[in-house]
Formats: C-alpha cells, sequence, structure tokens
C-alpha cells in the first residue's frame, strides 16, 4: 500500500477535478462542437442544424403564444443565420422545415383578423429571404459556408505571409517592407518574399507584381507566393525566376504575367545581386552624393515567353547605403510615365530619409500619389559603423 503522503495529493486531485467536472466538460463539448463546424465536418453540420432548428422551434412556441411580440417575420433569424453557418444541403433542410414552422403559426394565428394582412406581408418577407439566402448558398463553388471558406482563404493568405518575414539580421542590417493593396482589400497582386540562407550570410529579397490588382491578382499571387516560397534558396536567381517562369505559362491565366525583382546580398561584405524580369529598376542609395542611383538591370517579365532573359547586376552596399525596390503602383499613373514616376520617386524617398532609415518606407508610401493600384515598397539599409 502506498504512503498516505503519496495518496491524499492524488485523492484532492480527483475531488477537484470531479467539483467542477460537469461545466468542464460542458464546455469541452461546446469547443469541441465548434471545431468541427470550423472544419467543415458533417458532424459540425449537424450540430449547427440541430441549433438552427432549436431557435426555429423557440420562435414558433413564442409567435403562438404572443404573435404580437413576435411575428412571422421572426422565422429569418435562423434562415440568415443558416446562411452563414451551414452547407446548401443542410441549409435546404432548414428552409423547408422553417417553411412549415411559418405555415402553421399562421394557421395557428389566423383568428387574429385584424394581423392576418400583416401576417402575409410577413410571410412574403421570410420567402424571399429562403429563396436568396438558397441562391446565394448554391452559387457558392467551395461547398462550404461563407466564413468558413473566407477562414480557410485567410489561413492560407496568413500562412503565405511568413514567407515575407524578413529573420533576424547581423546588427549591422536592417529591413522595412510596407505593402498595400488596391481600394485597402486583404489581398493584393503583389507579393514579397524574404529567405536568408543557411550559411547565414546571404540574404535573398524577391518582390513580385502580379498583372492586375486588388483581389482579382490576389488570388493569383496567392497560388504564386507558394510556389516561389518553396523554390528560393534552393537555386540561383536566374534559375529560380526560369523556374516561375514556367510555371505561369503552365496556369493558362487570362492576361496573366508578373514582373520581379530578386535581390542577393552577401551580409558580410555587402555585394550584391539584382536580377530583373520587368520590373522598375533596382534604387541604390548613393551616401556620397546623398541621392538615389539607378540600376541597370531590366528583362523580360514572366509568364509572356517560353525562355526569358533576365538581366543582372553587381554592385555593393557601403555601410550607411540601402538599397530599395518597389512596384509600378508606386511610380506609375495614368497620366504619368514609369520614368517621369521613378523620378518622382527618387525625390521624394531622398526627402524620406533624411530623419533616418527607419520607418522609411512608410513615409514613401505616405507621400506617393494615391492610385487605384497595388503598392509595395521594400528598403535594406546597411547602418553606418
Amino acid at each position: 500500500m502506498l504512503p498516505p503522503s503519496v495518496v491524499h495529493p492524488g485523492y484532492a486531485q480527483r475531488v477537484t477535478s470531479g467539483h467542477g467536472g460537469a461545466p468542464s466538460s460542458v464546455v469541452a463539448f461546446i469547443e469541441e462542437r465548434v471545431n468541427a463546424w470550423r472544419q467543415g465536418t458533417p458532424e459540425g453540420q449537424a450540430t449547427a442544424l440541430f441549433v438552427l432548428l432549436g431557435l426555429s422551434v423557440a420562435i414558433l412556441g413564442i409567435s403562438f403564444a404572443t404573435p404580437i411580440t413576435l411575428p412571422v417575420s421572426a422565422f429569418a433569424v435562423p434562415l440568415v443565420i443558416g446562411a452563414m453557418t451551414l452547407r446548401v444541403r443542410q441549409l435546404a433542410w432548414l428552409v423547408g422545415i422553417v417553411t412549415v414552422f411559418v405555415l402553421v403559426s399562421l394557421s395557428l394565428t389566423s383568428h387574429h383578423t385584424s394581423w392576418i394582412y400583416q401576417q402575409l406581408v410577413n410571410l412574403s418577407v421570410v420567402l424571399s429571404v429562403a429563396v436568396v439566402v438558397l441562391f446565394v448558398a448554391s452559387r457558392d463553388r467551395s461547398g462550404l459556408p461563407g466564413p468558413i471558406g473566407q477562414a480557410m482563404l485567410m489561413e492560407l493568405s496568413e500562412r503565405l505571409k511568413v514567407h515575407s518575414v524578413v529573420p533576424p539580421l547581423p546588427a549591422d542590417w536592417s529591413a522595412e517592407s510596407v505593402l498595400l493593396s488596391a481600394g485597402g482589400a486583404k489581398f493584393s497582386g503583389d507579393f514579397f518574399i524574404a529567405h536568408l540562407h543557411e550559411s547565414g550570410d546571404v540574404l535573398e529579397l524577391v518582390l513580385v507584381d502580379v498583372s492586375g490588382k486588388g483581389v482579382g491578382a490576389g488570388t493569383k499571387s496567392l497560388q504564386f507566393a507558394g510556389a516561389l516560397g518553396g523554390l528560393i534558396g534552393t537555386m540561383p536567381p536566374a534559375e529560380l525566376f526560369g523556374a516561375a517562369n514556367d510555371f505561369l505559362l503552365r496556369q493558362n491565366w487570362d492576361f496573366s504575367f508578373a514582373t520581379a525583382v530578386d535581390l542577393c546580398v552577401d551580409l558580410q561584405t555587402g555585394e550584391f545581386l539584382v536580377t530583373n524580369a520587368g520590373h522598375p529598376p533596382v534604387l541604390r542609395w548613393n551616401r556620397t552624393w546623398s541621392t538615389w542611383d539607378v540600376d541597370a538591370a531590366r528583362g523580360v517579365a514572366l509568364g509572356i515567353v517560353k525562355q526569358p532573359q533576365f538581366r543582372q547586376s553587381k554592385g555593393s552596399i557601403a555601410p550607411g547605403e540601402a538599397v530599395l525596390i518597389y512596384t509600378d503602383g508606386v511610380v506609375e499613373t495614368r497620366d504619368r510615365d514609369v520614368d517621369a514616376g521613378i523620378e518622382s520617386l527618387r525625390e521624394l524617398a531622398t526627402k524620406a530619409v533624411r530623419s533616418g532609415f527607419d520607418e522609411a518606407a512608410k513615409r514613401i508610401l505616405a507621400t506617393v500619389e494615391d492610385v487605384d493600384d497595388d503598392r509595395a515598397v521594400v528598403i535594406l539599409h546597411r547602418e553606418r559603423m
């Protein structure tokens, strides 16, 4: 037999656990059902349907007891909630059962002759809502309720954003990136990928602008970002862009291409390699003349021809200097060409860094003319020692 000192603590723990077991088990059951619904499982859908049917039964009882307080139009509430939580099949069951409840409620309250006209109006409202929610649900190609489908898309977006997080850099280096989508949408045709090679000495930054803007380009950029994120660091920049070009050509997207720039920097020496695929030219901060120099690398955009040529340039980032990469939404407008926009950006960026490079990318975008296009600015700065 175990000594009392060993038995008693365990016994006390079991008693405490048993005292709060019922509430804990209820909470655990609810969490389990909610998670099942979030995952879109049949069990989760059955639970949501059961809850909405219970709500409908409650409305039926209240509407019969006090028809003036709760009219028939209240049945639209579970229908609207069902449109957000149920798949088409379960939603059809809910619509059918709620319709029966509405007819029952009308028959039970038909002796209130003064309310017949109003109840018929309420009936038309409920039936209209039922038709609308069924039509909208049938048009959803994901097969999932709206919130679940949106949550999956947002989760995918958040996972891909991990690629855009610049890893910790040596003390004398800093990086800042700012991306703004057209119209303030959550998805953008511009995306940014950062990768620190296994040696820890080489940082590779890729900025991509998929044709289009806002949500239309955002769905394509999500897929493209996943492909590039899995390849970066496994091959030289020119080969990386070659593989990206092949990927875009295989998608057969209508009017779809992408411009991209790859900046590969040796964090020990400051030497860098720029690979440009139809992207606006890189700017390098010249600390001697306090101005932004325009890089000469150019190239063909991705997704246009089978074997594009990518121009490359080399240079060095000395202490106190920086490199700026951006998308055409920063420099191009309807009434201004890219070259004029680049000159304007050079002036804006020069003013932005006078107070230092900290948050300079934000200051640049804050002063850029607001256009209906996705915009992105990335600055890599080497601190003056």
